[in-house]
């Protein structure tokens, strides 16, 4: 599928934004092209990313809509110029309206830095240390109408081996990198499939995702 294309939702530094563009020089059947960037944050240090390898882009301030479902549909109306068939939200800060959803079910999947369904929404880091717990790590799934509810397609976790917030951070962000892209290459590559809520990779179904070891 040489003309697999995705579109990715950014709110910050991108960080994972870069791991997907990076994909291309793999030069093989695993590398990605991005057809469009979107952010909500005009100053975003992702978009700059984007900009550096020649990547449209586009932003749009929610504040300047009176509801989410308006701002929304703005999006919709945008993407429209673009031709892609995944759309990957990568450390985007906002909750998206169920009319975005329904426009692109079963095209939208999340990076989400927790062992879903443990800790979905912020502060992911700090409740792993605060609760003492064994493992921390990163999730690939599908969006729907919840907060972190959709299926979970693929995760990686590592055993927590220390309390300090940001060491803690950096670890999550290593997994993030290699577990994003190669989510997006099995999805490119047809290895993956989601039909009537069954998630299938390789042939074998699994109920609440595949582990990935690093």
């Amino acid at each position: 599928m040489n003309d697999f294309k995705i579109a990715v939702f950014i709110s910050g530094n991108g960080t994972n934004l870069q791991s997907l563009i990076d994909t291309k020089f793999l030069n093989n059947h695993n590398s990605l092209k991005i057809s469009v960037v979107f952010s909500n944050n005009e100053k975003a240090f992702g978009l700059k990313r984007a900009k550096a390898h020649n990547i449209p882009y586009f932003t749009l301030n929610h504040k300047d809509f009176d509801s989410r479902e308006n701002f929304d549909e703005e999006i919709i109306n945008r993407l429209n110029e673009y031709d892609f068939d995944l759309l990957v939200l990568a450390g985007y800060m906002r909750i998206l309206s169920e009319k975005f959803i329904n426009s692109y079910r079963n095209k939208i999947i999340n990076l989400h830095p927790s062992l879903l369904p443990k800790y979905p929404g912020l502060e992911t880091h700090k409740k792993v240390i605060e609760n003492k717990d064994k493992y921390h790590g990163a999730t690939v799934h599908y969006v729907d109408s919840g907060l972190d509810t959709g299926q979970v397609i693929g995760f990686s976790k590592f055993r927590v081996e220390t309390n300090n917030l940001n060491l803690l951070e950096e670890k999550v962000h290593e997994i993030e990198h290699k577990l994003l892209p190669l989510i997006c290459s099995l999805i490119k590559n047809n290895y993956i499939e989601f039909n009537e809520n069954v998630l299938k990779i390789e042939g074998h179904v699994y109920p609440n995702g595949k582990e990935f070891i690093f």
